[in-house]
């Protein structure tokens, strides 16, 4: 049977627009975009000038004003998956409660294993909601239990707030295995962006800690250093979606003080070891300034031994892996999904 999607009306309406004739949307996107021999999809390059043309996109420098931003987007930018069971609990953290969610698909094995995933948005915005259309796709697709963490965001707590509830929200699904009806010591980490840094740093932290490290981890378009240095900073450092400015600000936000911009908690490519790491799958967009970082990190991996799977989306943005809206959108967003998946089953 194939899997059950209920969309809302207003990603039915933008699905409808992308789906209008090449020519249409050539007319209303403008010409071509070729950069570093790669071609922007038409599609994203469609919403990318309709969001410029309504204001919809873009920087803005004011951290609720961001928190919207990301919140109107994810409600239109993926379909909703059934077939999932959800739920939501509080567990305790290291300064109170941390609200997480968990995703069980109907029918899943009797002790899956366990998937936490950490939401991007630059440390600032994003929460269970944002991410819930996502979390929903890889319960289904991967058939472990997914547990999605609201960490505390930036500014009102800066770093390392997160990196502190991303750790205490993995411990206690370890020490929760039976409450949860999950297989114990299997749990993988997974996040994007953001949420991707989160997820390397928990999986770093955890190689040589008294918990065991994770089976699998997962980083889509992950930041993985501080500095921006790389050639995709300024290659594609504004105009596709993503800007530099927009990441300056994040970092401001997250990472006030300059000393802790080289901490391997912070940037873990500046990681001195990162040999016996758990097998890695990471994604990066061939127009996000953080490709570059993504792939970066991926080779580092590999040459310390570690098994990766590296993969590059040429035509498409930072954030594809939840615009499902796009035509083939939740094919990659599947791709993605099954590529953790896979990774779980041999952990």
């Amino acid at each position: 049977m194939a899997p059950r999607e209920q969309a809302s009306v207003p990603t039915r309406v933008v699905r409808r627009l992308l789906a209008l004739p090449e020519p249409v949307l050539r007319k209303i996107a403008g010409p071509p975009v070729v950069k570093d021999g790669r071609a922007l999809n038409l599609q994203v390059q469609t919403i990318v000038a309709v969001g410029q043309k309504l204001r919809l996109t873009g920087d803005q420098f004011d951290v609720a004003a961001r928190r919207k931003q990301l919140a109107d987007a994810s409600a239109i930018g993926m379909p909703v998956r059934t077939g999932i069971h959800v739920v939501d609990r509080r567990i305790p953290g290291p300064a109170g409660e941390i609200p997480v969610r968990i995703y069980r698909k109907f029918g899943s094995a009797p002790r899956p294993r366990t998937v936490m995933y950490l939401h991007g948005g630059g440390w600032v915005t994003g929460d269970l909601d944002s991410h819930d259309g996502s979390c929903r796709l890889l319960a289904d697709e991967t058939g472990c239990v997914v547990v999605a963490v609201d960490y505390r965001l930036a500014p009102e707590h800066p770093f390392p707030a997160a990196v502190d509830d991303s750790l205490a929200a993995y411990r206690w699904i370890h020490e929760h295995a039976d409450d949860l009806g999950v297989e114990p010591g299997k749990v993988g980490v997974m996040g994007d962006s953001a949420g991707g840094n989160l997820a390397a740093v928990v999986a770093l932290v955890t190689r040589d800690a008294e918990v065991p490290a994770p089976v699998a981890q997962c980083l889509v378009y992950p930041a993985t250093e501080t500095h921006f240095t790389a050639p995709s900073h300024d290659l594609f450092g504004e105009g596709f979606m993503l800007t530099r400015a927009g990441m300056e600000w994040f970092r401001s936000q997250y990472l006030p003080d300059v000393a802790d911009w080289d901490s391997p908690l912070a940037a873990p490519a500046l990681a001195e070891d990162l040999s016996g790491l758990a097998p890695a799958a990471v994604f990066t967009a061939g127009f996000d300034p953080l490709r570059d970082d993504g792939r970066a990190y991926a080779d580092a991996l590999l040459k310390a031994g570690v098994p990766v799977q590296y993969r590059c989306y040429d035509d498409m943005v930072h954030g594809f892996f939840g615009m499902g809206i796009l035509p083939g959108g939740m094919d990659m967003a599947t791709e993605v999904c099954t590529a953790m998946g896979a990774l779980m089953a041999d952990g």
